[in-house]
């Protein structure tokens, strides 16, 4: 983070100049403006390791669900007793992105965990966790096989939780069911995802496959929603396979996840803005750097277009380029990627970018567009801003993101701002 601090703090004076002058503008244009930069100050300047709580029985697949989501080995599994004694919050890091999630004692444990809890039972060791911060999601994790077998018992705890939440914090976040271990349901031989070709046998046992998986699903999703308190906070109800495995040296023997990156998205839209950046870092699920990406820039766009279309003097004006410069440090940030004022001039320049030039001759356009259609002066500088700024996030995140080379964003940049076509 270092590296790219000094642009986002430019950004961050930026934003602070521009709520001074939001009190000279028109009450309609202030208040759409304060929205789009309450965005940008949440999820760039004011991110923070979303908080995850994590329930479910011993075997379940907590811990792997966390590994799953991180892509490297972060949470030590329990492959026969239990692993996890007394539940803390871990905040787990991976390429400068971080994830604080409650990794709680496994419910219905048949044995003493490895690690000693001094709460002395699960749903004691939870509520004490609980108590000292608010989760932002709570993921309830359930054995694809366990969806009918005694979990009465998880869900009574899991309502404990949301009852220890509510008393604590005065807060209902949402509830993401996660059902693991699906690449286990019948036909066992059949691998997600499934390869499905119409008319041929492993089309069949693909097709089976699915149908059991939803039919898990199903199963969860009934069970919360016959539990009123449970029901009205279902977010979503995910199958998924979260299995990987090292060897010895920590090396990666297998990789079976299906679905990884759809439930990092669904985690994602279901966290406040503050946690979003981080998750999007720590996961590295393209989709949801592209999907906050695309946020942030629709967010700078219209900031620069309110800027560009504003009654303000010219001595008064944030330039443009340093809005733009911490968006793109931003993108930059969510793909796992830092750099500073001069990297981020440097890639703009690389662009072709000049907007900040056809910004600073905003008043010429002005006074031109007085002479042959009045009015219409503010309208052009708004349009030249909110394209511009579009054009370069594009750009930002085929380069930051996607991988492209800088010709290859340079293109996208110019297809986006209308120079070249397709």
């Amino acid at each position: 983070m270092a590296e790219s601090e000094d642009a986002l703090k430019a950004l961050a004076r930026a934003i602070a100049r521009i709520e001074e002058l939001l009190e000279r503008l028109p009450l309609e244009v202030a208040k759409d403006l304060r929205a789009r930069i309450a965005t940008l100050r949440t999820v760039l300047l004011e991110k923070r390791p979303p908080a995850l709580v994590l329930v479910g029985r011993r075997g379940a697949g907590k811990s792997s669900v966390v590994n799953a989501l991180f892509g490297a080995k972060v949470a030590e599994l329990g492959h026969v007793t239990a692993q996890t004694g007394r539940g803390r919050w871990y905040e787990y890091e991976r390429g400068g992105g971080a994830i604080s999630i409650l990794d709680t004692r496994g419910l219905q444990e048949g044995s003493t965990p490895a690690e000693a809890d001094p709460a002395g039972n699960a749903l004691e060791s939870i509520a004490l966790e609980l108590r000292a911060k608010a989760p932002d999601v709570v993921v309830f994790v359930v054995k694809a096989s366990d969806v009918d077998s005694a979990i009465d018992a998880d869900l009574d705890a899991l309502e404990h939780v949301y009852e220890e939440v509510r008393r604590a914090h005065r807060a209902e976040p949402p509830l993401v069911a996660v059902v693991t271990h699906c690449d286990l349901l019948e036909p066992k031989a059949t691998r997600l995802p499934p390869r499905a070709v119409d008319g041929t046998a492993d089309g069949e046992d693909a097709a089976e496959k699915m149908r059991h998986v939803a039919s898990a699903e199903r199963a969860v999703a009934n069970k919360l929603d016959g539990r009123p308190r449970l029901r009205d906070r279902r977010a979503a109800v995910l199958g998924v396979s979260v299995y990987m495995s090292w060897r010895s040296d920590g090396g990666l023997r297998a990789d079976e996840r299906w679905r990884n990156e759809e439930l990092a998205v669904t985690l994602f839209r279901h966290l406040p803005d503050a946690g979003r950046a981080e998750l999007a870092r720590a996961t590295q699920a393209r989709a949801v750097q592209e999907e906050l990406a695309t946020t942030l820039t629709k967010a700078t766009a219209a900031v620069c277009a309110g800027i560009a279309a504003a009654p303000i003097p010219l001595a008064d004006l944030v330039p443009l380029t340093t809005m733009q410069a911490g968006l793109v440090a931003g993108i930059a940030w969510i793909g796992g990627r830092s750099i500073d004022r001069r990297g981020t001039s440097e890639f703009l320049t690389g662009l072709g970018a000049n907007v900040g030039a056809a910004f600073a001759l905003r008043e010429a356009f002005r006074a031109l567009m007085k002479l042959i259609a009045p009015g219409g002066g503010p309208v052009v500088s708004a349009t030249i801003a909110f394209t511009g700024t579009m054009a370069i996030g594009a750009a930002a995140r085929a380069y930051f993101i996607r991988g492209v080379s800088l010709d290859a964003a340079k293109r996208v940049f110019r297809r986006d701002k209308g120079d070249e076509k397709d």
